[in-house]
C-alpha cells in the first residue's frame, strides 16, 4: 500500500479500537477525550511519517504514541473523575501494566463499546449514530446520509448521544442476558449501515470500499463468536453480507469503474464466500425468527446464482413483498420494481414504479430509462438525464453518460 493510502487505511482500522480500548481503561465518561487522544496519534503519524519514514510496523507506533498521549494529555485534564486520576498516578509506577492493546484487549472492548453505545437509556437513532461515529469511524456526512439527515441534526444528534452518557454514568460492560435482545437489535442495524456504507457509497466517489465491508463482517463475526449474541438474526446478517461480498472482485473494472450485475463475470465470484453465506444462512433458519436480514440474503442468495431464469426473479419477486410488508422502504420498493421487470416484464415494472413517484431518487429515473428503452426512446432520455443530474457519485454520473451516449 502506498504511504497516501496509509494513514486513511489504518485510520479505518485503528482507530476505532484505540477509542474503544481508552474507554474501556479511563471510563466511558471521557469518550470525547478518548477520540481526541485517538486523533491526535493519527495527526503525529501525519506530521511525522512524510518526513521521517513510514515505521517498520505502523500499528506498533500509533498504539505507542496512544500510549503515551493518554497518559500525558489525560494528567493534564482538570476536573476529571477521580477513578481516572487514581488510575494515572497508578500507571506512573512501574508494576502497573500498561495501557492493553492486545488483540484480546481490542476485541473485547469493542464488542462492550458496541454494547454500551447502544444503551437503552439514548434514543434508538442515537445509538445508531454513535456506533457509527465511535466503532466504526464514520464522517458525520456518511451518518448523514445512513439517517438521510443533515449535518447540523447529525452533531446535535451525537452531542445530545454523548451527554447522556455521561449523565446515566453509562459503562463499558456487557448486558446481562435479559438485555441482550433489546440492544442487539440496534447493533445489527449499526453493522448493515456499515456494510452498506461500504458496498454503495453515496458519500464517496469510491465504487467499493471494502475495508467498511470486512469490518463489518469482522464485527458481526466477534457477535457470532459470543454465545448469548449467536442468534439467527446475526447468522442472517452475516449470510447476507458473504453474499454480497463473494462478488466483490467482479464489481469494479480495471480501471475501477462499476460493473452492473448483468454484466458481472461469475468467474471472479468468490465461491468459498458463498458456501459460508449458505452456512450461516442454515444456521439463521433455526427457530421462529423471521427477520428484514433473513428476507435479504434470501434475496442475495439468489443473486449469486447468474443464470436469468423466471423461477429465481419470482423467488426474489416473492422474498421482496414479504420485505416491504414486515419493512418497507423505498429502496426496496425500486429494487422490488426490478425484480417484478425480470419476472412479469417492463410493462408491469413501468406501472409499478411510476406508483413509487421518487422523482429525487437518481435511481428511480435510472430504472425508468431502462425500462422505456425498447418502448420509448425519448422518455428513456429524459429519464437517463434527470438521473445524471441528480446522481451523487463519479461512477453513476459515467454509468448514466455512457447510457446517454448509446441512445
Amino acid at each position: 500500500m502506498s504511504q497516501p493510502d496509509l494513514i486513511p487505511h489504518l485510520f479505518r482500522t485503528e482507530f476505532r479500537k484505540l477509542t474503544a480500548v481508552l474507554c474501556r481503561q479511563f471510563g466511558f465518561e471521557q469518550l470525547d477525550l478518548a477520540e481526541d487522544i485517538a486523533g491526535d496519534t493519527f495527526l503525529a503519524a501525519l506530521e511525522n511519517w512524510p518526513y521521517k519514514g513510514v515505521p517498520k510496523n505502523p500499528v506498533a507506533w500509533l498504539y505507542s504514541v496512544a500510549k503515551n498521549k493518554a497518559r500525558n494529555q489525560l494528567l493534564r485534564q482538570q476536573g476529571f473523575h477521580q477513578k481516572i486520576a487514581l488510575a494515572l498516578l497508578a500507571a506512573t509506577s512501574a508494576s502497573t501494566p500498561e495501557l492493553d492493546l492486545s488483540e484480546e484487549n481490542i476485541g473485547d472492548s469493542q464488542l462492550q463499546m458496541l454494547f454500551a453505545v447502544c444503551h437503552p437509556a439514548i434514543p434508538q437513532e442515537s445509538q445508531i449514530a454513535l456506533a457509527l461515529r465511535v466503532l466504526c469511524g464514520f464522517g458525520i456526512d456518511e451518518i448523514a446520509n445512513a439517517f438521510l439527515s443533515n449535518r447540523e441534526t447529525i452533531a446535535k444528534r451525537l452531542s445530545r448521544a454523548k451527554e447522556k452518557l455521561r449523565e446515566e454514568n453509562i459503562v463499558m460492560e456487557l448486558p446481562p442476558p435479559s438485555g441482550i435482545a433489546q440492544r442487539l437489535a440496534t447493533v445489527l442495524i449499526s453493522l448493515y449501515l456499515v456494510f452498506n456504507e461500504g458496498y454503495y457509497s453515496e458519500t464517496s466517489d469510491i465504487v467499493l470500499r471494502e475495508d467498511l465491508c470486512l469490518e463489518a463482517i469482522r464485527l458481526t463475526q466477534m457477535l457470532i463468536d459470543y454465545p448469548p449474541t449467536d442468534l439467527p438474526d446475526t447468522n442472517a446478517l452475516m449470510a447476507l453480507m458473504c453474499f454480497h461480498a463473494s462478488r466483490f472482485p467482479a464489481r469494479k473494472d480495471a480501471a475501477g469503474e462499476l460493473v452492473l450485475y448483468a454484466d458481472q463475470d461469475e468467474n471472479l465470484w468468490d465461491q468459498s464466500l458463498i458456501s459460508r453465506g449458505a452456512w450461516h444462512l442454515k444456521r439463521a433458519s433455526t427457530g421462529n425468527a423471521y427477520s428484514k436480514y433473513h428476507l435479504e440474503a434470501g434475496i442475495a442468495y439468489w443473486h449469486t446464482i447468474k443464470e436469468d431464469t423466471k423461477e429465481k426473479w419470482e423467488n426474489i419477486l416473492q422474498l421482496y413483498n414479504r420485505l416491504l410488508q414486515i419493512a418497507y422502504s423505498p429502496v426496496a420498493a425500486l429494487n422490488r420494481t426490478y425484480a417484478l421487470w425480470k419476472a412479469n416484464g417492463k410493462q408491469e415494472a413501468i406501472r409499478a414504479a411510476e406508483q413509487l413517484k421518487l422523482d429525487k431518487n437518481p435511481y428511480y429515473h435510472t430504472l425508468l430509462g431502462e425500462l422505456y428503452l425498447d418502448s420509448d426512446r425519448e422518455r428513456s432520455r429524459s429519464h437517463f438525464e434527470q438521473g445524471l443530474l441528480l446522481a451523487r457519485t463519479e461512477a453513476d454520473k459515467k454509468m448514466l453518460a455512457k447510457k446517454l451516449a448509446a441512445i
